[in-house]
């Protein structure tokens, strides 16, 4: 669902009343033309300057109102300045708006803005979003800050414990530090998820080792491959990453390291892709990470794989606990006007407060969304939503979940929309699935009032 757009509507050209002196005419009367000509005057010759800069000062010594340079004032008088606006203490985004544009507004330097809000000129704003503008901003560091805390390590690195609102690139501004440094010294990169309580290492101590990425899933213990060659390969319309990967017998991290993509990266028809040598494993480890099928259905070959590849993105990444989650999932609901009890009872549903969780649908994380609902959620919130992030996901969930309650004629039929969806429940009713679905919300809700 798009927001509807207002018809823009016509601009008009202000109308400009251009007015002119009034040019002297000579009125000759038949009185005058019967006087001899010797009585009238001669008539003077004016003549005509020959350049505007000698027009203008013909001009100004005829009229006497030319002023001297040395007397026109530099400044503006104190009582023609418009009045400086007052700053608020604090500033909530709206769509269109960049830190810079909000800086000027209020006579700000736009980097102190951003240190008084531990951002960087690439951190994402987002509509709703509250800011400071006021207080004393931390003075850019000249060289590295001081370790927060020494890691229990051998190698005496120091650490930092992530708050909410914190960016891998506010962090290393705040120690002073590369970003590539703190991408090398914990094993994570531009698209890596953070959360509040993890500890991020922000200075190399002794030594400056590639640490893996927190709270990652171990991986299974790989038995010798057989390596072919590899070859590329042409990109069609259709095409995604992990379908291409697939296809040709390969991991996506493999076809993603050989071609240095993302998961993020965007690709298009015609583009050639390198596709790395192929490993032959044991069919033991072969095994998908999401099945083909739930409760006796089978999806589509594209939407497993898009499932896997999403997966194994969760499974690489430091992800919130449980416990972790189900907070961010209770504070979102508040901050956005749902009862909190009624989105911690789906959470539990959904998921078990389990980021990880993928299901052979592609519904993603702790309130398991698909990626079309996925992007209905972020029209409905104004910016675009990444489910693979825990905050993110929540904020979908949850905005499905207000939008599903003030649609819908009662709570049940909100709840059904949920997971049978709201057409169908409005063209079919609830299928019996959904009408036990619909009691198991209600009965967790009531365990979190």
């Amino acid at each position: 669902m798009t927001t509807p757009r207002s018809p823009k509507r016509p601009m008009s050209m202000p109308v400009i009343a251009a007015t002119t002196a009034a040019l002297p005419a000579v009125v000759l009367s038949s009185l005058a033309l019967a006087q001899p000509s010797m009585a009238m005057p001669a008539p003077q010759v004016n003549k005509i300057p020959a350049t505007l800069a000698a027009a203008m000062k013909a001009q100004a010594v005829a009229s006497g109102t030319f002023i001297p340079a040395q007397e026109v004032a530099t400044t503006i008088p104190v009582a023609l300045r418009p009045m400086a606006p007052t700053v608020p203490s604090s500033y909530t985004i709206v769509r269109g708006d960049t830190i810079s544009a909000i800086a000027r507004r209020f006579n700000l330097d736009t980097s102190t803005v951003l240190r008084l809000n531990n951002l960087t000129a690439t951190t994402l704003i987002y509509p709703g979003q509250t800011i400071k503008l006021t207080g004393t901003a931390p003075a850019a560091p000249a060289q590295p800050a001081a370790p927060a805390a020494p890691s229990s390590g051998a190698t005496g690195a120091a650490t930092y414990t992530v708050v909410s609102g914190d960016t891998l690139g506010g962090i290393a501004y705040k120690y002073g530090v590369p970003l590539s440094d703190v991408f090398r010294w914990n094993g994570l990169n531009g698209s890596s998820i953070i959360y509040p309580g993890q500890k991020i290492i922000v200075s190399a101590g002794s030594s400056a080792p590639a640490a893996p990425a927190a709270q990652a899933a171990p991986a299974a213990p790989q038995a010798p491959a057989t390596t072919t060659a590899g070859g590329s390969y042409t990109i069609k319309a259709g095409d995604t990453l992990s379908s291409i990967a697939s296809r040709n017998g390969v991991s996506l991290a493999a076809l993603m390291s050989a071609n240095n993509v993302t998961a993020t990266t965007v690709i298009y028809p015609g583009q050639k892709l390198t596709i790395p040598g192929t490993a032959t494993q044991p069919a033991v480890n072969t095994k998908p990470l999401v099945p083909s099928t739930f409760l006796g259905y089978t999806y589509p070959p594209a939407v497993v794989s898009s499932a896997n590849a999403n997966k194994a993105l969760l499974n690489a990444a430091p992800v919130p606990t449980r416990a972790e989650m189900k907070t961010i999932v209770r504070d979102t609901a508040v901050r956005m006007g749902v009862t909190p009890s009624l989105a911690l009872a789906f959470a539990e549903q959904e998921s078990g407060f389990d980021q990880r969780a993928v299901s052979p649908a592609n519904a993603i994380g702790t309130m398991q969304v698909i990626p079309s609902s996925g992007q209905w959620a972020s029209d409905l919130v104004g910016r675009k939503l990444n489910l693979l992030d825990p905050y993110d996901n929540a904020t979908a969930g949850v905005a499905i979940i207000r939008a599903l309650v003030a649609t819908s004629k009662d709570v049940d039929t909100a709840i059904a929309g949920y997971y049978q969806g709201a057409y169908s429940v409005s063209k079919y009713g609830m299928y019996d699935d959904t009408k036990r679905y619909v009691a198991s919300i209600k009965a967790r809700q009531r365990t979190f009032a």
